[in-house]
């Protein structure tokens, strides 16, 4: 058995984790959001660079009556503000999408958003917080305008099943879509057409991530490899095999765009490369997946597996 890389921190929960997340707001990128059995569970970590110790605080469960696949945080979450606005959408089993809303007291709300017809695989929140995008096993990408109240005003109609959606600070009204079948698309949501497209040429295609740093630059796990992108190339930039029998996440380092982490199989294992290396800054075993996410500030990547949450934390130069 492979050496496994010991997580700097680790959480116990009482309960299975099924999904996870840290909040990308600048004014919460403490927080995250774990989904267990039909509950959302808010809490926050403290990280010793910023407090001096590692803690956890659990601050709220909210009510999620499906099992939870894909979560992610509006922009104007802030713990800074009196009272406290945590919104962020949850997209269930059930092919439903649901808005929640808190003040971390008493003060929930929950709107449901009904259109896909198959299982949600991804849903992203706009980097300037004008629309929700997600994809599904209904081979299509769905557009939520916050505007006018989440409607689904755009339908990009796909080949195969939509596993990944992305959106980047520096490309409003534009989003990255990753189709199963091996095919990347760049849509103008104004336009409502592919400006790009790449192909990996091969399959299944299972994640998509667009590079923080470098607008130019996308990654994806497509079967067990980390492929890379430049948009301006048709042909990859970079190919690594990774996970020998298939991947499952791929996720850049917000921070440093040649730092990638992913999670694939056989077991169930987290990496984490740089992009010249093929020694990894993590190689870890664990024993079921429930979610992968980096803080958005520090650099520590998060994995539930079962029931705890993994931090590692990289030396990133």
């Amino acid at each position: 058995m492979r050496n496994s890389t010991i997580p700097t921190h680790t959480l116990n929960f009482p309960e299975q984790l099924e999904c996870f997340e840290f909040c990308n707001s600048d004014f919460a990128c403490n927080l995250v959001a774990l989904a267990s059995h039909k509950k959302i569970i808010l809490g926050l970590i403290n990280l010793p660079e910023e407090s001096g110790c590692f803690d956890w605080k659990r601050l709220k469960d909210l009510y999620h009556e499906s099992r939870c696949v894909s979560l992610c945080f509006a922009q104007e979450t802030s713990m800074a503000v009196v009272p406290k606005s945590v919104i962020f959408c949850a997209a269930g089993s059930d092919f439903r999408l649901r808005i929640f809303r808190t003040d971390l007291q008493n003060s929930d709300t929950v709107q449901i958003l009904n259109g896909h017809s198959n299982y949600i695989n991804e849903v992203i929140w706009d980097c300037n917080g004008e629309f929700l995008a997600s994809v599904g096993d209904d081979n299509t990408c769905r557009i939520w305008d916050t505007k006018s109240n989440f409607e689904n005003t755009i339908t990009f109609h796909l080949q195969s099943a939509g596993m990944s959606v992305k959106c980047h600070p520096e490309e409003p009204r534009k989003v990255v879509v990753a189709e199963k079948r091996g095919v990347i698309h760049l849509y103008n949501i104004q336009s409502q057409a592919a400006i790009i497209s790449v192909e990996a040429q091969k399959s299944p295609l299972k994640s998509v991530d667009w590079c923080p740093l470098n607008r130019m630059c996308i990654t994806a796990l497509v079967a067990g490899d980390i492929i890379s992108w430049d948009l301006r190339r048709p042909t990859p930039i970079d190919i690594k095999q990774v996970h020998e029998d298939g991947g499952q996440i791929v996720r850049i380092a917000p921070n440093a765009e040649t730092v990638v982490a992913s999670v694939g199989r056989p077991d169930v294992a987290v990496k984490v490369f740089t992009a010249k290396s093929r020694i990894p800054l993590v190689d870890a075993t664990l024993k079921l997946y429930g979610g992968l996410s980096w803080h958005h500030r520090l650099p520590y990547i998060g994995v539930a597996t079962d029931r705890k949450l993994c931090l590692w934390k990289l030396q990133i130069k």
